[in-house]
């Protein structure tokens, strides 16, 4: 399928949920249950899905709003720092008195796979209240995206207002969690990975990564069945494919290559994924497009250490995306 020219006009894209201090450590692989292992490098740097989002759809040019809740602390101003670095609007950001910043303590291998743990601190607080105080962000957005790290009441709210608002929902299920009938019929884009996909569906086997097109079509009519008809489904080092039902017979299923990197960090790989979709379709791309987009960001984030740090700018994956052409 013929990639589009990505547009140059952006719309508003508003992120809820969570801020986290990430709390990382390196080592040569992750450790066995009760073993104890010498790292190889300590850092402490802004992460959290959404804050991650948020970033990374800032850097690719997105005007983008973060509603969410941060401590009175030192984390909570290194947060509101990058954000407000990558030019994201930290004014509906809530600084809560007495509760910690939320944190992720995060084990990366020689690899670049990780594991996380992650204390939601004022993250626990965010309610529906906020997001009905956050009422002027949810004026006219073209785009509004959630995240399942914060309360599914809070998820639900958002997506609620964004919808009512005419924008786009993008619903990341991750980290995984049952929602709602009502919660998935206010998604217009799910994206999932390939476990979260077969969770969502109760157990549906998802093809595999060298699975021919036609294979997805029975995925894309069981994700019809649940009331969505676009959903992007990533594979990892396999790449993503694309699921639309609402595009033309050509457009319904389309794989999306993979971008060939050597992985030092894939820790917020996710999320550089999520904001640049986010950032690309409220730009107007189809979700093709924006998948395409996406896809080339994540891969670059894994290039480095961190998170928001590793996040690269429209230039950098617009220069990959040229050499393709």
């Amino acid at each position: 399928m013929n990639q589009q020219t990505p547009s140059n006009e952006t719309g508003r894209i508003v992120v809820v949920g969570s801020l986290n201090a990430d709390l990382t450590i390196y080592t040569e692989r992750l450790p066995q249950p009760g073993e104890t292992l010498h790292g190889e490098g300590f850092t402490v740097n802004p992460g959290g899905k959404s804050a991650n989002q948020a970033v990374a759809a800032g850097l690719l040019g997105g005007a983008v709003s973060l509603v969410g809740a941060v401590g009175q602390d030192s984390n909570g101003d290194m947060l509101l720092a990058s954000c407000s670095a990558a030019g994201v609007d930290v004014t509906q950001v809530n600084r809560v008195a007495g509760v910690e910043t939320g944190v992720a303590v995060v084990t990366v291998d020689a690899h670049g796979e990780n594991s996380i743990v992650i204390s939601a601190g004022a993250n626990g607080t965010l309610r529906p209240s906020d997001v009905a105080a956050a009422q002027a962000a949810f004026d006219g957005p073209s785009v509004v995206c959630l995240c399942l790290e914060v309360g599914l009441d809070t998820v639900q709210a958002a997506a609620q207002a964004g919808h009512d608002a005419g924008a786009t929902v993008l619903l990341n299920l991750s980290p995984y969690a049952p929602v709602a009938a009502e919660l998935a019929s206010l998604a217009d884009v799910l994206l999932v990975n390939a476990h979260e996909a077969s969770q969502f569906l109760g157990g549906e086997e998802i093809p595999a990564p060298d699975a021919p097109t036609s294979d997805w079509e029975p995925v894309l009519e069981h994700f019809a069945a649940r009331g969505l008809d676009r959903a992007v489904v990533t594979l990892g080092a396999n790449g993503s494919v694309v699921l639309d039902g609402m595009a033309g017979s050509e457009g319904r299923v389309v794989r999306i290559a993979p971008t060939k990197v050597d992985a030092i960090d894939t820790t917020g790989a996710g999320d550089a994924f999520t904001g640049a979709l986010a950032a690309r379709l409220a730009a107007g791309d189809s979700l093709y497009t924006a998948a395409a987009f996406a896809s080339v960001s994540a891969a670059l984030a894994a290039t480095k250490k961190g998170t928001q740090a590793a996040y690269p700018d429209e230039a950098g994956v617009n220069a990959v995306l040229g050499n393709r052409q």
